[in-house]
């Protein structure tokens, strides 16, 4: 036979621990937003076009002729998102689409020099600061993260599309 046990008054406190802890979490979160989301403000005031474009514009400058397929593996983004990048871009007279080479329906971007004066005038991190401090993580401390955040990610019901969004576009 199980003996009956008294109440236990600690839960009441682990319940309080675990809210505490919550909203420490979620204060972490809004730190990390407002940096991302000031950094970008920041990009498009100082050069007048958004944060994924200028990443989009700086692996241009650093890959000439780069397709629009390398482009989206470049920023781990879906394909459609580097196809409205690169047409905004060359709407705006910063990108350049040329077909060459035997295969005409590939196209290589180049970066024209408004672009250029673009990169020159656009504060870094051109990725944004969330690629870069993560960059800058141990692989423990990242894989940890990754673990953690995939907790987070499937107690949120989240859609896996939105993993192709770039920040700077949210």
């Amino acid at each position: 036979m199980n003996p009956v046990l008294p109440p236990d008054d600690n839960a009441a406190d682990l319940d309080a621990a675990d809210a505490h802890a919550a909203a420490r979490v979620l204060r972490q979160f809004r730190l990390v937003f407002n940096v991302v989301k000031t950094h970008f403000q920041q990009v498009e005031k100082k050069v007048g076009v958004g944060g994924a474009q200028v990443w989009a514009l700086h692996v241009v400058s650093q890959q000439p002729g780069i397709g629009v397929h390398g482009l989206a593996r470049a920023m781990d983004v879906r394909q459609p998102t580097a196809s409205n990048l690169v047409k905004s871009l060359t709407d705006q007279g910063l990108l350049q689409v040329r077909k060459e080479g035997p295969d005409r329906r590939a196209v290589q971007l180049h970066l024209l020099p408004p672009g250029h004066e673009i990169l020159q005038r656009a504060p870094g991190p051109f990725a944004g600061v969330l690629p870069q401090a993560l960059a800058s993580l141990d692989a423990v401390t990242l894989a940890r993260l990754e673990q953690d955040l995939g907790q987070l990610i499937g107690r949120l019901g989240a859609d896996d599309r939105g993993a192709g969004i770039p920040l700077a576009q949210m």
